[in-house]
């Protein structure tokens, strides 16, 4: 039996967690403070620690210190209400497993919880980086003839320095895929950083990169590093690579050429060695011709292309991708459920899955919290209608009637129902209904004006 210390200074949360954890088979202690869970790190050994990072006198960072200086060292998983990236980089750098921000899903952190414990079974002599068995490229699912091209190119540049932009739709993999092309790389040995370029506010995204100088704005107390600095020797993931502002776009771009950066409020250049892999859901091609993404930089990032498929034209990889999250989650949930009933995946294979292989796995997810009987039946699928007409394969049901069309008039048409829809989606904001469309704010207020639907503001329909 996995043996797990719990550390949190809230009674409620230390109960949640003992609770929860014993739930799943866990012997748990409880500290409710650093002090003490010090004391018992010295005298008992844990397999796992899950402690909180904010609390008084000895806190988080310093009970994971204090567990990674026994022997044998137990894995650390921290967790915490006021999760910042800098408070995430101090975390790894002294060696957490991972770090979890409140409030967390339940699934998600039973799953965090068991993967930890498995890599720290794994492990042995030598230890080995917990994301090789995790995204290792063998783990992206499937046999199509579309996916092994994937496969193909992660092993073909993998090795390479040169820097590479992932493109595809939202919910193709294709975080994984970079994670792949990582753990495959001579740089395995060295971080991956994985760093949000929509999720990071703009006002700290420079301080949150290249790290700042004690006194450089209000509140930087001390010296920080940055995400390059972490990055060090190993490789940078731009996710989203298309939200990056103008600014940025000028700081990331020097980098790239000159390999050095300056943190915010310093004077003194440092240099870094890491290889860029970007991903994005946007043609960054149209991009840069409308100027929002500058040319210089799409060049750089664009070194080498790997387009991931959308799930819709994987094909023969549905049933492997159904299956294993079917096992996944039947697992999860204690429920003997055993397989797919082939009228319910007929009707997964008549789906055009918008949200790719992340929409297919919350389909399954809830299909199995539904089912009642030992087999995923239809009536527990819920599938979205999010692309209206387009919800089977994507295709319409096509009329020329005997004396033909306008195709101009129906592609107008066709695009106006998708403007409507994307507008309704996103309650009236234009920002998240161009990102929904794929285009760019300028082309969706050309579109709106065409059909006579003008606003005074880029947020409010």
């Amino acid at each position: 039996m996995n043996s797990i210390l719990v550390v949190d200074d809230e009674n409620s949360m230390r109960e949640f967690l003992e609770i929860l954890l014993t739930q799943e088979g866990y012997q748990v202690t409880l500290a409710e403070n650093g002090e003490k869970a010090c004391g018992i790190l010295d005298e008992s050994r844990f397999d796992l620690v899950i402690t909180d990072i904010r609390m008084k006198d000895i806190d988080g960072i310093g009970v994971l210190k204090k567990a990674k200086s026994v022997d044998p060292a137990p894995t650390v998983v921290l967790i915490s209400a006021f999760a910042t990236a800098e408070t995430a980089v101090e975390a790894m750098r002294e060696g957490a497993y991972d770090y979890i921000p409140k409030p967390f899903k339940v699934r998600e952190f039973k799953e965090i919880v068991k993967e930890a414990l498995r890599s720290r079974k794994q492990a042995g002599p030598g230890e080995e980086d917990r994301l090789k068995s995790r995204y290792h490229f063998d783990c992206l699912i499937g046999e199509s003839p579309q996916i092994k091209k994937v496969y193909d190119l992660i092993k073909r540049v993998a090795q390479t320095k040169t820097n590479i932009l992932i493109s595809g739709e939202s919910g193709t993999g294709k975080e994984l895929v970079a994670k792949a092309i990582h753990q495959a790389s001579q740089r395995k040995e060295k971080p991956i950083v994985t760093i949000n370029c929509a999720g990071i506010p703009e006002n700290l995204i420079e301080s949150e990169l290249f790290g700042y100088r004690k006194g450089a704005f209000t509140g930087a107390a001390a010296d920080k590093e940055g995400l390059f600095d972490v990055a060090d020797g190993g490789t940078v993931f731009l996710d989203e690579v298309g939200e990056l502002t103008p600014a940025i776009q000028v700081k990331l771009l020097r980098v790239i050429q000159e390999r050095t950066f300056t943190a915010v409020g310093g004077t003194e250049e440092k240099s870094v060695d890491v290889r860029f892999v970007s991903a994005t859901n946007k043609d960054l091609e149209e991009e840069v011709i409308n100027n929002n993404f500058r040319e210089d930089l799409y060049f750089r990032l664009n070194v080498i292309h790997i387009p991931v498929p959308p799930l819709r034209k994987r094909d023969g990889d549905l049933p492997l991708l159904a299956q294993h999250f079917l096992e996944k989650y039947a697992n999860e949930l204690g429920k003997e459920i055993k397989k797919i009933s082939a009228y319910a995946m007929d009707i997964l294979a008549q789906y055009a899955f918008p949200g790719n292989v992340r929409e297919l796995e919350n389909i399954i997810e809830r299909s199995v919290a539904l089912e009642t009987s030992n087999i995923v039946l239809p009536e527990s699928l819920t599938l979205s209608d999010y692309k209206g007409t387009l919800s089977r394969k994507g295709r319409r049901r096509l009329d020329l009637g005997s004396e033909g069309i306008n195709l101009d008039e129906a592609m107008a048409e066709i695009e106006g129902d998708y403007i409507l829809k994307a507008m309704e989606t996103a309650h009236g904001s234009k920002q998240r209904a161009a990102r929904l469309l794929g285009i760019t704010m300028r082309s969706l207020r050309y579109r709106l004006d065409k059909l006579g639907l003008k606003s005074s503001s880029d947020d409010d329909f």
